[in-house]
């Protein structure tokens, strides 16, 4: 919050102590309470925020790295288990380290471009846009001056490998997503400059060159793409994930509708001249995020997260998918990969109401066998399956939707001292922040956003993050550093025992007097089972008290108690007496709860608390007392009678110990 105006005195934070009387029109300071509390009342749901906010400074020289100088276009690679983070930026590739316990560094290879015919000085930049492990090195594509082409990069040296179409675009804002598996290579990006305007998915590595039909979707925009391996080998799939423009026109339909693509792996084209270089098994579905009991519904996807199943059970693997609105409100929905394959497997297409040919659109044959003419005719025209991918679920909604506008995704699953599983969403924000979203993997819907958490030294957008479950780290870079945030992030959560607990971060409990890391050696920390009420788990069943702060105020001035709310999930009050003077909800946009006094009377001396209450948690933030100035001089006076007493107390005590010793 802003400073208070000089006409007003600001009580409450910690430290103020302004005696004087105040003079001048309260009016500003008015309004701006007026505004604050208006803002409050239109915010969404308030448990859908973070609870609380902190800003991640790390270990100086240890946590976080600069490049030097701006890159206004990174990719990031990183190897779980690895100290190490490669970042592709402008003709650069930079190698930084972060070993445990020592200081983090850079190193920063040279990719120059080759500088060919130039229209500007923006299309003669190098823009490195794929890193990608290859044998004991490196592969490295980029924009190359609009010649895109790769790199290999092997202990610091660089070797050419010459133009390859299809690895990197011409432009860096160009949408691409590149996939490798094995010794097959997938892309979206499109190989000639000027021609080819509709993007397609290929197959431009492997035994047969495939693309996508030119009528299949509609200016799509690629999000993700995974390659699933089945029981039988000849039924692992290719699962993409995009967004295209809604077919309905109607003025009330959405722009864009979220979509997800299947392809079988072993696809080798079909039996005509019009099918032998499409891939012929292609089928997509619409991806379903809304909420009926709102009628809010989610139909823009940003990013997906694919969480493998811990048995290694490819069904079960989760896809969780940030969605937005046209208002930049977001949801994340979370889908099964056999619901999916289910949808495929078992839907009719949409406006086809004939006999679906044998075998049906879709299907994958073993032994290498083509697609039959008819069959890919029936699919190449009627693309898009009737039924719709939904959320798990038996309420088949989101799993929570939010008024902040989620950009990227990353889900670890961990668990807890006493056994529990946990899913944990790191959600990055247009406002350059990370929130931390915890899910309990065995309870439906229970979730809970326990944090806000800013990266970077200064607030700017996030371009890339990678998590790393064995290390425990998140990477995250913006157009100036790199950071390196620790999943198990415990020492920001203040408020002794009940403050750690009431956090309820998995990673986190309290031992010692310390809120700590699970993970620290030789600890048993304390957690709570229960998600209600942790706060009881603590040896002492009282969180501690304010201190009692006291200021002298004159009668007729105006004045104001600033409260922080340490969690955006409480309920503060502010009681003067028993009645309470103020109330600050959850989801209250200033970081303060503030009681404004216009006009001090008699009746406004006393003491003030501000409580805070989450759940059945309650506890005393603040302890004002506001003294009259007679009450002030009255308890300057006794302070000094006392103080009096005490020296000629201690003046005679020497006196009266000779005294006895000598009788």
């Amino acid at each position: 919050m802003s400073p208070p105006p000089p006409e007003c005195a600001a009580l409450g934070v910690r430290g103020a102590r302004i005696p004087g009387r105040v003079v001048g029109s309260g009016l500003p300071l008015r309004l701006l309470l007026l505004l604050l509390w208006a803002a409050a009342a239109t915010q969404g749901h308030p448990r859908s925020g973070p609870r609380i906010s902190a800003v991640w400074k790390g270990r100086t020289g240890k946590d976080q790295v600069e490049f030097g100088s701006a890159e206004p276009h990174t990719v990031l690679f990183h190897e779980p288990g690895s100290d190490s983070v490669w970042v592709g930026g402008r003709g650069k590739v930079y190698l930084f380290n972060f070993p445990e316990g020592k200081n983090a560094s850079v190193h920063t290879v040279n990719i120059g471009s080759t500088k060919g015919s130039c229209t500007d000085k923006r299309d003669c930049e190098n823009y490195i846009t794929l890193l990608e492990r290859q044998g004991e090195g490196l592969l490295v594509c980029g924009t190359n001056a609009r010649r895109p082409s790769c790199w290999s990069l092997v202990n610091g040296t660089v070797e050419s490998l010459g133009e390859r179409r299809g690895y990197a675009p011409f432009s860096p804002d160009e949408n691409s997503l590149v996939l490798f598996d094995g010794d097959e290579v997938y892309s979206t990006i499109r190989k000639q400059e000027y021609n080819g305007k509709i993007p397609r998915f290929r197959r431009i590595q492997g035994e047969i060159e495939l693309y996508t039909s030119d009528t299949v979707m509609q200016n799509p925009q690629f999000i993700k793409a995974t390659i699933v391996h089945q029981d039988q080998a000849y039924n692992d799939k290719i699962y993409y994930f995009f967004r295209e423009d809604n077919p309905d026109k109607n003025p009330e339909a959405p722009l864009n509708v979220s979509r997800v693509a299947q392809l079988c792996r072993g696809d080798q084209g079909g039996e005509s001249s019009l099918s032998v270089s499409k891939w012929n098994t292609f089928l997509k579905a619409m991806l379903v995020c809304s909420d009926p009991t709102t009628n809010k519904n989610f139909n823009r996807l940003q990013d997906v997260f694919l969480l493998p199943d811990p048995n290694g059970q490819w069904k079960d693997t989760r896809v969780y998918g940030i969605f937005s609105n046209p208002w930049n409100y977001s949801a994340v929905c979370v889908y099964s990969l056999g619901d999916i394959d289910k949808v495929f497997r078992t839907s009719s297409l949409k406006g086809y109401h004939t006999g679906l040919p044998n075998p049906r659109p879709g299907k994958c044959l073993p032994d290498r066998q083509p697609i039959p003419t008819e069959t890919f005719q029936v699919a190449d025209s009627h693309p898009e399956v009737a039924q719709r991918v939904e959320p798990m679920g038996p309420l088949k909604t989101p799993l929570f939707h939010s008024k902040y506008h989620y950009q990227k995704i990353v889900v670890h699953r961990m668990k807890s001292s006493h056994g529990e599983t946990f899913h944990v969403l790191y959600l990055t924000t247009d406002r350059g922040t990370i929130h931390k979203v915890v899910e309990s993997g065995q309870r439906e819907h229970n979730v809970i956003n326990i944090i806000e958490i800013q990266p970077f030294r200064h607030a700017t957008t996030i371009q890339a993050m990678s998590l790393d479950a064995d290390r425990r780290k998140l990477y995250v870079s913006s157009q100036w550093e790199v950071s390196q945030v620790p999943l198990d992030l415990c020492d920001v959560y203040g408020g002794g025992c009940h403050g750690c607990l009431m956090a309820r971060d998995p990673y986190c409990g309290w031992d010692q007097g310390h809120c700590v890391s699970i993970y620290s050696p030789h600890r048993s920390v304390l957690q709570s089972i229960n998600p209600e009420e942790p706060h009881k788990e603590c040896p002492n069943p009282k969180p501690e008290e304010a201190p009692l702060q006291k200021v002298s105020l004159a009668k007729n001035s105006r004045y104001y108690l600033s409260c922080p709310m340490e969690s955006r999930h409480a309920t503060y009050r502010w009681r003067h007496g028993e009645k309470v003077e103020q109330s600050c909800e959850p989801g209250h946009q200033s970081p303060n709860c503030i009681l404004f006094i216009e006009n001090l009377t008699d009746g406004h001396y006393g003491h003030y608390y501000c409580e805070g209450q989450e759940g059945s948690y309650l506890h005393k933030a603040q302890h004002w007392q506001l003294l009259s100035e007679d009450e002030a001089k009255a308890e300057h006076l006794l302070g000094q009678a006392q103080a009096l007493v005490a020296s000629l107390w201690l003046g005679v005590l020497p006196t009266l110990a000779l005294g006895l010793l000598v009788h």
